[in-house]
């Protein structure tokens, strides 16, 4: 990180809403929470002088592409704005996010806006799940199944089982902790669900299986949402430090960031580290590098993880590619207790993809937003005691692209 990338403000919509019930289309979505990062982040929407958008399946789902143009459509003051669409399946807000970045840094804008969002729950299931399906290899994978993603993740549970052995007890309680964090979340979709006893205790009536061992409640949530970013240089973010009373340290920035792809067949990635430790080698780099970059030695120098948990197994995955524990022995981690708000690595205080929810193109924007809110003690019921220096972990495909970004404050 040659020049330094601060937050100025941002935004996110209810997850629990469903828009097409109200009335609502994607550009409603995509203007209330524009509006609310301006407001948040104290500036006029004049001061925004390049926008990008983070976005899946909007094609698709709400029949929409060109969504640059919607900055111009809310504010006539952002009708000349230079705009462009990033799309890498479930990483889609993060490649907005370092594409905003590089225009910062090479100096070509002060002020950058980053808005990700998705349209999820105005079509059945079925549809639904065959449009997010996209991300896979079309026609080569995932071909006799009625759900793609949990069909493919159930391999990946498959591929632990048979490198290091893994029991369905962690999976479990993995989700249990996230839907638990996302009742002290006000945005998040399940804060107000109930579970029956025994819903987490492998009970195949409460928690029946959708493909293999991916149960129900190990799936991250179908949902309609968006979220936003004002991104700033630093003589951008001085001068509205300056403005606000504030000291340029007391901002959040992004402080070291990772970003690494692989091929789009999961089993050409399983085979390319066979008999290695770690499933994903490029995963765990892409962690390493925002680490690097933010000049930490070790994953234990940061605070926690907000980190891509669309199944139960991704997040396992996350726990040992980060260098939590060794290869395999993610259980250690969530047995210990280290990864509940009140452990040694908090993971996904905000409920995660699990319990907040997952409006695919808003997730990766939503993850640096939450991190923003805790590094500088604005995260509500959810705050953590200790949050200096937060990383997440953001997944496209499976695996097929990786992003990370580590926020912090202070030096």
């Amino acid at each position: 990180m040659h020049k330094p990338i601060y937050i100025l403000g941002g935004s996110q919509t209810d997850f629990a809403r469903n828009w097409a019930r109200e009335g609502l289309e994607i550009y409603d979505m995509f203007a209330e929470a524009l509006d609310e990062a301006i407001a948040d982040a104290a500036i006029e929407p004049a001061q925004i002088e390049v926008g990008h958008v983070g976005n899946f399946v909007g094609d698709l789902f709400a029949r929409q592409g060109l969504m640059g143009g919607f900055f111009g459509q809310v504010y006539p003051e952002l009708g000349c704005l230079p705009t462009a669409r990033h799309e890498a399946a479930c990483a889609s807000g993060s490649m907005a996010i370092l594409a905003a970045m590089r225009d910062i840094e090479a100096g070509h804008y002060g002020i950058a806006c980053v808005l990700g969002l998705e349209l999820m729950r105005n079509v059945d299931g079925k549809t639904g799940a065959e449009y997010l399906g996209a991300a896979a290899w079309q026609d080569h994978e995932a071909t006799a199944c009625d759900f793609p993603w949990p069909f493919l993740f159930d391999r990946i549970t498959q591929e632990y089982d048979a490198r290091h052995g893994i029991s369905d007890e962690p999976l479990t309680r993995i989700a249990e902790i996230n839907f638990t964090n996302a009742r002290r979340n006000p945005r998040a979709q399940t804060r107000s669900w109930q579970f029956a006893e025994g819903s987490f205790a492998g009970d195949g009536a409460l928690n029946p299986s959708v493909e293999g061992r991916v149960r129900k409640l190990d799936c991250g949530q179908i949902t309609d949402g968006a979220a936003c970013l004002i991104l700033a240089g630093e003589e951008a973010a001085r001068a509205h430090a300056a403005k606000r009373g504030l000291a340029l340290k007391d901002l959040p920035r992004i402080k070291g960031w990772g970003h690494r792809s692989a091929p789009i067949l999961l089993e050409t990635k399983l085979a390319a580290s066979k008999d290695q430790p770690l499933l994903f080698p490029h995963a765990a780099r892409a962690l390493s590098d925002a680490r690097e970059r933010a000049g930490m030695a070790d994953i234990t120098d940061l605070d926690g993880l907000e980190t891509h948990d669309c199944f139960t197994i991704t997040e396992y995955m996350a726990i040992d590619h980060a260098g939590l524990t060794a290869p395999g022995e993610s259980w250690k981690a969530v047995a210990e207790g280290r990864i509940t708000p009140d452990g040694d690595f908090p993971i996904n205080p905000s409920g995660g993809l699990i319990g907040l929810g997952h409006p695919v193109g808003a997730t990766g924007v939503r993850m640096v937003l939450d991190c923003a809110r805790q590094v500088t003690g604005r995260a509500g019921d959810y705050q953590l005691d200790r949050a200096e220096n937060l990383i997440t972990f953001n997944v496209g495909g499976s695996t097929t692209t990786c992003a990370s970004f580590v926020v912090g404050v202070g030096s």
